[in-house]
């Protein structure tokens, strides 16, 4: 069974679950993607950016094929101490390469997705964040791609 989000009204909703099936690829695509939610573009935009703001979502945008571009995606776990967690999550998610950042209860607590432009730049991205922080990155590079089409329900 699921409940609704807190602090989303039916707009906020509609928004959410549209927008995850895609985005207009056209000059004004906010427009377009208003119209069809029949909103006006700027309501469109303040609801996104409200959402935003309060972590109702915690990105807007799209997601790239890293490795047909010729980057790479590399999940990477680390055993945090709690009292050091909020710091070492600041410093982690400070590098824009790092894709999602997931607390998680199990000796290793924090686990996150580093996206880089080019594959050799994972092993340094993993390696400055454990210079910053003085705790060892895991890397679990993709082996094989499946394709799950996830979605949340608003």
């Amino acid at each position: 069974m699921s409940h609704p989000a807190p602090g989303l009204d039916a707009t906020d909703r509609l928004i959410v679950n549209a927008l995850q099936e895609g985005f207009p690829l056209t000059p004004r695509p906010y427009a377009e993607a208003a119209t069809r939610l029949g909103l006006s573009e700027g309501e469109l935009i303040s609801r996104l950016g409200r959402m935003r703001e309060t972590g109702v979502i915690t990105r807007f945008g799209p997601f790239y094929d890293a490795a047909a571009l010729g980057g790479a995606f590399c999940l990477c776990a680390m055993d945090v101490p709690a009292g050091r967690f909020e710091a070492v999550a600041a410093a982690v998610n400070a590098h824009p390469e790092v894709a999602h950042n997931y607390q998680r209860e199990h000796r290793l607590n924090m686990w996150f997705v580093l996206a880089t432009e080019m594959a050799e730049a994972v092993e340094a991205v993993a390696d400055e964040i454990e210079a910053e922080t003085g705790l060892a990155v895991l890397r679990f590079p993709k082996l094989q791609e499946f394709f799950i089409g996830f979605r949340v329900a608003a």
